[in-house]
């Protein structure tokens, strides 16, 4: 799964949860119902809002909806999903967004795409997804030449860009190549009237994928010696968190100028969740579940337990000093395993800890794990490999609501 929209459950309230859900299944169900299960793995989160658009723009009808059989990612349970032109239309740029993703991978030479064999591979399967989509689009009266000739015309703005270019410069291709898959939706939805603002809509969504995506492989290209455009055309972190805060306020006022019939879930991820995924991009985190096991700034106790840590004779400090009976399997004073007056440590140095799972074992209960929501929503869990007792990473998070009247 790639893409920079990535909602997290509790940030969506139920209904609109199953919505974002139906279209996630329909894109990988379209996927599979045009282009074989091999094509599923191009399932991604950007585009499932190509078919998002396309359904808020129409009058909802029963035929929108099919339910789908049991699926191993959905803990084996049935689900209604999202069919129809706009999941077909969300499949056709998947394909062509992936097969772009390849040979930007090929050309970078990232990886064990360095190796010629595997190289020429990549670039056969990325042909074979450009001809799919070109015949998935062209069913749906869209051209999937303009995304082509955009993937084309990449390479050859990045072996000119130097310092100096702007990196806008960089960008248009992903922008164009956007701006025709979101005025499309209005085509398929038949309000022709919302081309127009869902085309700028999309060009600065294209432009703030490529700056997030160059924003986040920043580091590892320059570690590698990848060309990133953010590097090449030395433009700074302060300058492109500018454009990107741009962008999002650009969209935000392209979509009041278009009209939907139920634009919720549009507003949702293309106002809010864009946002967050800017901070996160930028490491300015909003969200208190993204921050956890992180740093935390020295404070005078935790604000959600008072009576934890601080300095000493503070509120949030201690008042009966150690605590005799911390000494659990995460505790270290008397009585703690291997402590003073304690259990002995467990085999292996585990101290009271059952022994690490081995690696294929470890993997099995990763995937129960994944298939059962549990590493997302379990109030507790035990780690995979470690043993180790850890909470779900969406449970009791505190991100306020939205409150937004727009």
């Amino acid at each position: 799964m790639f893409g920079i929209v990535r909602p997290c459950s509790h940030r969506l309230t139920d209904g609109l949860k199953t919505e974002w859900m139906a279209h996630l299944c329909g894109l990988c169900l379209a996927l599979r119902a045009d282009h074989g299960q091999f094509a599923r793995i191009v399932t991604n989160y950007d585009g499932l809002i190509v078919s998002v658009l396309t359904e808020a723009q129409a009058e909802r009808t029963p035929a929108r909806r099919r339910t789908a059989g049991p699926c191993p990612l959905r803990a084996m349970r049935t689900a209604p999903v999202a069919r129809g032109e706009g999941a077909r239309l969300a499949a056709a740029v998947s394909l062509v967004l992936a097969s772009a993703k390849i040979r930007d991978h090929v050309a970078d030479g990232d990886g064990v795409l360095a190796r010629g064999p595997v190289a020429a591979a990549a670039r056969r399967i990325a042909g074979g997804w450009d001809r799919a989509g070109a015949r998935s689009g062209s069913a749906l009266g869209f051209d999937t030449a303009v995304l082509l000739e955009a993937v084309d015309r990449q390479a050859g703005l990045e072996a000119l860009a130097g310092p100096g270019t702007p990196v806008l410069t960089v960008t248009e291709p992903t922008e164009t190549a956007t701006a025709a898959a979101f005025a499309h939706t209005a085509v398929l939805a038949g309000r022709p009237e919302n081309a127009a603002p869902l085309a700028e809509a999309g060009r600065l969504f294209g432009r703030l994928a490529h700056l997030l995506d160059a924003v986040e492989d920043r580091e590892a290209d320059a570690a590698s010696g990848a060309w990133n455009p953010l590097t090449a055309t030395g433009t700074s972190l302060a300058e492109a968190r500018r454009l990107a805060d741009d962008a999002l306020h650009g969209i935000r006022l392209a979509l009041r100028d278009a009209h939907f019939v139920d634009d919720k879930l549009v507003h949702v991820l293309l106002v809010h969740e864009l946002r967050t995924s800017v901070d996160r991009a930028f490491g300015t985190v909003t969200c208190a579940h993204q921050g956890y096991g992180a740093a935390q700034p020295p404070s005078y106790g935790n604000p959600q337990n008072p009576y934890q840590g601080g300095a000493p004779g503070s509120y949030g400090s201690n008042p009966y000093g150690s605590n005799p009976y911390s000494g659990g399997p995460y505790g270290g004073g008397a009585g703690a395993p291997g402590g003073p007056g304690g259990m002995p440590p467990g085999p292996g140095g585990h101290q009271g800890r059952p022994p690490r799972r081995g690696f294929w074992a470890g993997c099995a209960v990763f995937v129960g794990l994944c298939c059962t929501c549990r590493l997302c929503c379990a109030k507790e869990y035990e780690g995979p490999w470690s043993r180790k007792k850890r909470e779900g990473c969406c449970r009791d998070c505190d991100c306020p609501d939205c409150g937004c009247d727009c």
